[in-house]
């Protein structure tokens, strides 16, 4: 059996790897892909695997908008971070869920109804296309308020007097509206999860940027945008090609 992992986080992968060989070694892994424009051109050359193990937030954008560009019919197991609320919409459409951080015991679940999957199902068009309007009609409550930390305190800043958020050193940072920085203990990833996603954007794997922050976009070689923000960053905020779309698409909503 034949298996493709799509995952930007390389911890995530080498432990889903690791359990992947030690409970089933009739899968194979094929390929393992970090993004979603990787996803889109290897899915676009390659014939589908008998399995998709799929991250549903990759740095570059939502691993949905991976089946706006191919059809990929074979079975899916999401490996998320949403919450148990949100996980109710895989529960009723008949795909599998791993929680991160995977553990065997979960893994093993998985593994067992896809076989169950592999032999009932030819086609998983519907199913992926039930969990997307799931996911649609969910209500998540996001966050409106930090607290940074700040020697032996906190600070509150609101979600809506921010700009930005980029990585720097392997450190989350906050730029305010008034060009204030601030430093938070989570990664970008966990950060843009707890963010509303029509007014945060993220841009690429360093930055996720506010609606109401872009001052204009400028066209950029390659078939790429430049954002530019009201505020002062420190170095070019670039949406790759596969991308821009999508971001035109959000930005006008």
């Amino acid at each position: 059996m034949k298996a493709v992992i799509i995952e930007d986080e390389l911890v995530a992968t080498q432990n889903l790897q690791r359990l992947i060989s030690q409970l089933a070694d009739d899968i194979q892994v094929i390929a393992v892909l970090q993004s979603v424009e990787e996803s889109i051109e290897w899915f676009l050359l390659n014939a589908a695997p008998d399995v998709l193990f799929l991250d549903i937030h990759l740095a570059d954008g939502s691993s949905f908008s991976i089946f706006e560009k191919v059809k990929i019919p074979c079975p899916i197991i999401f490996t998320t971070a949403y919450d148990e609320y949100a996980l109710k919409a895989f529960e009723v459409n008949s795909i599998d869920y791993l929680l991160k951080p995977i553990n065997q015991k979960n893994l093993e679940r998985a593994i067992q109804k896809l076989r169950g999957l592999i032999a009932t199902r030819t086609d998983n068009s519907d199913v992926v296309a039930n969990v997307l309007a799931a996911f649609k009609e969910s209500k998540k409550v996001y966050k409106s308020n930090f607290l940074i930390p700040h020697k032996d305190k906190f600070i509150p800043l609101a979600v809506n007097k921010i700009a930005c958020f980029y990585t720097e050193n392997k450190m989350v940072k906050i730029i305010t509206d008034d060009n204030q920085t601030y430093h938070l203990d989570n990664s970008l990833e966990e950060v843009y999860l707890q963010l509303d996603p029509t007014q945060f954007y993220r841009a690429n794997r360093q930055y996720i940027v506010a609606h109401k922050g872009i001052k204009d976009i400028s066209v950029w070689f390659g078939s790429k945008v430049s954002i530019n923000l009201f505020v002062t960053v420190p170095e070019k905020i670039i949406v790759s090609k596969a991308r821009v779309s999508e971001f035109k698409a959000w930005f006008t909503t």
